[in-house]
């Protein structure tokens, strides 16, 4: 990294790209996750345990709404915050990557480890599938997960640079991924799962639901990446930014 660039101008810029990606993620989760919710509400309600619960503190509306919108920027922002911190360390430490690409390398890696690792061992389920008295250790389980693919990630990275000299960036690559599968998979064998899906739950819309759920988090994940990316090169490289731009072009011509 640049040590005339203050680490708060990628914090800045990390942000304003989480707030971006926030945009679209929404639009991904109110169009495909919202209908599935709405769904396995329907479907709790119907069962006979629901009858006679309290009514609801904040209306089903306001939550698909209002609601969705203020949790997916907040947390968009907020996680383009602390990628724009681990992509200060990055910068020209894992490679000759550009800005640009470093964006993306740092976004697809953090997507992988924080979000598909505990994902395939314990994937979200909607309302009506799940045991509230296990909600605690599946959430502790879940939180391990995500420990273990951060801590995995690196420690792949780690070792692909050092076999590199020896190996070439290839082979060190196909070695530090193997090694990466191998202990993620053995944590997958290792740690309890959980089989809690109601015998007459829709097996589609369960999935249905799931899948709008990784695509959300792979729309804000990635358009971080190609936002912050952006905004990165422009505040690594400005000259090159500005030659860049359709502006300039024209001028030039």
């Amino acid at each position: 990294m640049n040590n005339s660039t203050p680490v708060r101008s990628f914090l800045v810029r990390g942000m304003l790209g989480g707030l971006g990606a926030a945009v679209p993620a929404l639009l991904v989760a109110y169009l495909l996750g919202e209908p599935r919710v709405d769904a396995a509400i329907a479907f709790e309600e119907s069962r006979p345990h629901s009858h006679g619960e309290g009514p609801e503190l904040v209306s089903r509306s306001l939550q698909s709404t209002a609601g969705l919108a203020t949790g997916i920027l907040v947390y968009g922002i907020a996680l383009g915050g602390i990628i724009a911190l681990a992509y200060c360390f990055a910068l020209g430490r894992i490679g000759r990557f550009g800005p640009r690409a470093t964006a993306m390398l740092v976004s697809g890696t953090g997507l992988v480890a924080l979000y598909v690792v505990p994902f395939l061992k314990y994937p979200a389920n909607p309302p009506a599938v799940g045991n509230p008295d296990t909600i605690g250790q599946r959430t502790t389980l879940y939180f391990l997960m995500m420990l273990l693919g951060l801590l995995l990630s690196i420690a792949a990275v780690i070792v692909g640079r050092r076999l590199a000299p020896r190996l070439g960036n290839w082979n060190a690559t196909v070695v530090a991924l193997a090694g990466f599968t191998v202990a993620v998979g053995l944590a997958y064998a290792f740690l309890p799962s959980f089989n809690e899906v109601p015998a007459e739950f829709s097996a589609t819309l369960l999935w249905q639901f799931r899948l709008a759920t990784l695509a959300v988090q792979a729309t804000l994940w990635l358009g971080f990446g190609l936002i912050f990316g952006h905004l990165a090169e422009r505040l690594l490289n400005p000259k090159a930014a500005a030659a860049a731009s359709p502006g300039a072009v024209a001028s030039a011509a």
